[in-house]
């Protein structure tokens, strides 16, 4: 009998501690936050880190927006050549803007500059180009995001995120590309 009730003690120990367990592995309530309020003006820097795969928005010299982002299909490093599938780091400015791009809106960094000319030329090799900040493919579906790093050197965010993005940001806003 006390062999039963050890037996007994003992399983229920080990479902109490399964519960326990599978609890620590339950995803956490979903709590749905207000939407921050919409940004007004320009933004005067953006600032991008590969690493954490993060995207700030600047205006007063503070962040106000960060965004989660999708890099080159081989984001380690800087930009060397055409097809690398690097996105470049360094410091650039936004040149154009592309309302018709293949992707939903873009915005184009100053990529290449002279240094990269000049090394791809000695190495005889391009050094690329078109680097842009965008969103989505306009051929996939309305909400629909591609996951991982996908694009050929270029920077994306969700359609809406790029919607909020292409408001702000005029020809000649600083962009700083971190490793």
């Amino acid at each position: 009998m006390k062999r039963l009730a050890r037996l007994l003690a003992f399983l229920a120990l080990v479902a109490a501690l399964g519960l326990m367990t599978a609890s620590l592995f339950m995803p956490p309530e979903r709590v749905d936050l207000p939407p921050p309020p919409p940004l007004t003006g320009s933004v005067e820097r953006i600032v991008i880190e590969k690493a954490a795969r993060r995207m700030q928005l600047f205006q007063n010299g503070q962040p106000v927006r960060t965004y989660r982002i999708a890099l080159g299909f081989a984001p380690e490093g800087d930009k060397d050549r055409q097809g690398d599938g690097k996105t470049p780091e360094g410091e650039f400015r936004i040149d154009r803007r592309n309302a018709r791009s293949a992707f939903t809106l873009s915005l184009g960094l100053d990529y290449p500059q002279r240094d990269d000319v000049d090394r791809a030329a000695q190495g005889g090799y391009s050094p690329g180009g078109d680097i842009f900040i965008h969103g989505q493919p306009n051929a996939l579906p309305d909400g629909f995001k591609l996951k991982g790093d996908w694009t050929a050197g270029c920077v994306a965010l969700t359609n809406t995120e790029m919607a909020e993005v292409w408001a702000v940001t005029p020809i000649g806003t600083r962009v700083e590309i971190r490793p």
